[in-house]
């Protein structure tokens, strides 16, 4: 363990082995960090906050304290941050002012500068988000999610894994996952995550085909989910409709001149 000398560190903090603390941190009580972290200077990790192993959290990152009108001292709420994340310059992270609620991060997460996470946000294992983007009270993000930056999001809005959203957007809804959105608006599948994710052409193709029942063929939600579980479910095509029925925000709008997307590996199999 590696605590400069000017590092505040609360003896009812746990530390675990081989963690860094750089000059002027101030670790809180209560906090748990676990082994292997970085913490570089001028962090401040605030009171109930768990830090998994192998993070490395960066210059001037504060992490605890409850941002709203209703806080009051003395509430206990938490921010769990998962193993192996990376939490970039200035980033903000903030607990519930509600009572043993939970401001979660996953596994593997990178938040990149300046980077503003409210109340209540659960983000989950792989997620990365760009620089200056601001994330709402109460907002999900799926597991794979690619934002990039400058983005705004509106509170409770839920972003679906493995989409991908594009600078600058404003999100007053939700983004179903496996997709891309470019200007505000949906303009097909995440081709190119869902190949880095994996997914077979198979699997590919038939988010391709759901994707355009929502978007493309000027269906309205409700005959679209339908006509989807007509067809042939995977465990993909499922997760999509069962995260549009719990869309109580609404969608995110398509733009008509896409078509939802071409993945050529994937039309020998249409």
């Amino acid at each position: 363990m590696a605590i400069h000398p000017t590092a505040v560190v609360s003896p009812n903090a746990e530390i675990g082995k081989n963690v860094e603390i750089g000059p002027y941190a101030v670790i809180e009580d209560d906090v748990k960090i676990g082994d292997d972290c970085y913490i570089d200077a001028h962090v401040k990790v605030g009171q109930y906050t768990t830090i998994g192993p192998r993070c490395r959290i960066y210059y001037g990152t504060y992490i605890g304290e409850p941002q709203d009108h209703r806080f009051y001292r003395g509430i206990q709420s938490y921010v769990e941050i998962g193993s192996d994340t990376v939490i970039r310059e200035y980033v903000t992270i903030h607990r519930p002012p509600f009572e043993f609620q939970k401001t979660v991060i996953g596994n593997h997460v990178l938040l990149m500068g300046f980077v503003h996470v409210a109340h209540d946000v659960v983000i989950g294992d792989n997620v990365t988000v760009a620089n200056q983007t601001a994330i709402s009270g109460h907002v999900q993000i799926g597991r794979g999610a690619v934002l990039s930056g400058y983005i705004l999001i509106h509170q409770f809005v839920r972003i679906g894994a493995l989409a991908m959203v594009g600078a600058r957007a404003m999100l007053l809804q939700d983004v179903p996952p496996f997709c891309l959105l470019h200007e505000n608006v949906i303009s097909g599948p995440n081709i190119i995550g869902l190949r880095r994710a994996g997914m077979s052409n198979q699997s590919r193709l038939a988010i391709r085909k759901a994707i355009r029942k929502v978007y493309f063929e000027g269906l309205n939600l409700k005959n679209a989910i339908e006509q989807i579980e007509a067809g042939t479910m995977t465990p993909e095509t499922t997760h999509l409709v069962n995260f549009l029925k719990e869309a109580h925000r609404g969608i995110m709008p398509g733009n008509p001149k896409f078509s939802g997307g071409n993945d050529d590996s994937d039309s020998a199999e249409g």
